[in-house]
């Protein structure tokens, strides 16, 4: 009985210790994009109206991004060092958003993209293209709306008014070949955030403040936070349609595009599908 007792101590201190090296074993490529391809298809099944309201409220909340670095620049003192501080505020409107699990459009240009890849057919290609659109638009609508908000009621202070001014003119005046090559890196690195946080946990917090303090700090667009400065000067006056669309916009958002699909997720369906091809067979 106590030899018994033994070998199944001995076979449960196994199981164990086999339990404690997976846990600690870092996630392998293959797994991390196993685990954004099912939140891409979680996504995809979502009914419309909820991508809808969720596309709204991260379109207002990512308003912080802009609001945050207005902040920063209104009160912090006139010295070279206060641009890489005053950035921090940029992450703010990211945090509420991406940890909040709203839809943010760049997110979904690597998670509804993944399940394509790994079975292409024209109905779910149909699928991503209006969760694209939908996700957008609602992005877009929320921008505006909070825009509206911060130019014509007092719902902030007037002394961060210029400050605001003095961000959206630098954000849309760049001409559209910047702003497309300006928005690749955006993309890209929206894109490694999404990838990166599976395996991230507890330090999902500190991923997404540095990495989106880098899209500030390097001066790249971003088309839903831009959104924001460019809704802030059309509904003030400031900027004419053209000028917001071609200007800004749309260059944008193919930049974003090219950088997370085009090259991140390639990339990342480049490193697996080997894997997931050998899986299948197996």
């Amino acid at each position: 009985m106590t030899k018994t007792n033994s070998i199944i101590d001995e076979a449960e201190q196994a199981a164990l210790d086999e339990q404690s090296l997976q846990d600690a074993t870092k996630l392998s490529p293959r797994l991390i994009y196993e685990v954004i391809r099912r939140d891409g298809e979680e996504e995809l099944e979502r009914p419309l109206r909820s991508l809808v309201w969720s596309g709204i409220a991260a379109g207002i909340m990512i308003s912080f991004s802009v609001l945050g670095e207005a902040i920063f620049r209104t009160h912090l003192p006139d010295a070279p060092s206060s641009y890489l501080i005053e950035n921090l505020g940029y992450s703010l409107g990211f945090l509420l958003v991406i940890l909040g699990r709203m839809q943010l459009f760049t997110e979904n240009t690597i998670t509804t993209v993944l399940p394509l890849m790994v079975a292409p057919s024209r109905r779910l290609l149909g699928d991503v293209c209006q969760l694209w659109f939908v996700v957008l638009s609602a992005n877009v609508v929320g921008a505006f709306a909070i825009a509206t908000v911060f130019a014509h009621t007092s719902a902030i202070p007037a002394e961060l008014i210029p400050a605001l001014v003095s961000l959206s003119e630098h954000a849309v005046g760049m001409s559209v070949g910047e702003s497309f090559m300006r928005a690749i890196p955006a993309g890209i690195l929206i894109a490694a955030i999404v990838w990166m946080l599976p395996q991230a946990e507890n330090a999902s917090f500190f991923v997404i403040l540095i990495f989106t303090w880098l899209i500030a700090a390097g001066d790249f667009t971003h088309i839903v936070a831009g959104s924001v400065e460019m809704a802030f000067l059309a509904v003030r006056g400031d900027l004419g349609f053209y000028d917001a669309v071609f200007g800004f916009f749309l260059p944008v958002l193919a930049g974003n595009v090219v950088g997370g699909t085009v090259i991140f997720t390639l990339m990342a369906w480049g490193q697996v599908r080997h894997e997931l091809v050998d899986a299948e067979k197996t």
